[in-house]
Order: structure tokens, then C-alpha cells, then sequence
């Protein structure tokens, strides 16, 4: 939660300052504020999957320390995944505004290395849910 928070303000701050150079950057950057919050919604859709995962069992009976460990396994995954993500994105979204600010022929190409960054986030959560679908509590 704090990675994506720490992408997401210095995007922001330097959406916000290289703004004041050139106000045209203003909506045009808030893509990498986008891609921040993505992050969020990874680890909310892991969450999710996990939870289905786990169920009660009969009394007297002792959880699978199998699934346990591999649901851990998995949410740890995904979130170191998402904390490079999101601090990939941050630099990269920060690099992006800048950029744009002095030369607008930049954007797209930046742009291109920060959905690179986002992927990371997004390929962390594939190996999340193979990870989480190898667990079952029987």
C-alpha cells in the first residue's frame, strides 16, 4: 500500500511543479497517476482470490499448513511484485511530466517505458493467482 501512495506523490509533485512551466501537461499526465492506482486494484483482485481460498474447517481438524504457506507464498509475491511496480511507475510517471514539460515529443516515448514498468505489477499478479490456485484447504 505505501509503494504505490509513494509512486502516486511524486508523480504528483512533479506533475504539479513542471505544471506551472507548462499547463498543456496537466490532464495529459495524470495517466501516471492511473497507472499507480492499478497497483492498488492488483493487490485488491489477489486479496479477493485469496479469500476464496480459505474456508473453516471441522473442529478438531488442522488447516493444511500446504495452503497456508502457499497462500502467504503468493500474496508475498504479489507484493513485492507491486512495490517495484509502483515505484517504477512513480520515477517513471515523475521522468514522464518533466519531460513532457521541456519537449512534448517525449511523452509517448516515456509513456512506453512506464506501461513496461506497469506490467511488472501485472505479471506479479499472474504468478499470484497460479501460486493461489495450486492451494486448497482439505
Amino acid at each position: 500500500f505505501f509503494f504505490f501512495c509513494r509512486g502516486i506523490f511524486i508523480t504528483g509533485s512533479s506533475l504539479v511543479g513542471a505544471a506551472i512551466k507548462a499547463p498543456r501537461i496537466q490532464s495529459k499526465n495524470l495517466i501516471s497517476v492511473i497507472f499507480c492506482e492499478a497497483v492498488a486494484i492488483y493487490g485488491v483482485i489477489m486479496a479477493i482470490i485469496m479469500q476464496t481460498k480459505v474456508i473453516e474447517t471441522a473442529e478438531g481438524v488442522s488447516p493444511s499448513a500446504y495452503a497456508g504457506y502457499g497462500l502467504f507464498a503468493a500474496g508475498i509475491t504479489v507484493g513485492l511484485a507491486n512495490l517495484c511496480c509502483g515505484l517504477c511507475v512513480g520515477i517513471t510517471g515523475s521522468s514522464c511530466a518533466l519531460a513532457d514539460a521541456q519537449n512534448p515529443a517525449l511523452f509517448v516515448k516515456i509513456l512506453i517505458v512506464e506501461i513496461f514498468g506497469s506490467a511488472l505489477g501485472l505479471f506479479g499478479v499472474i504468478i499470484g493467482i497460479i501460486m493461489a490456485g495450486k492451494c486448497a484447504y482439505e
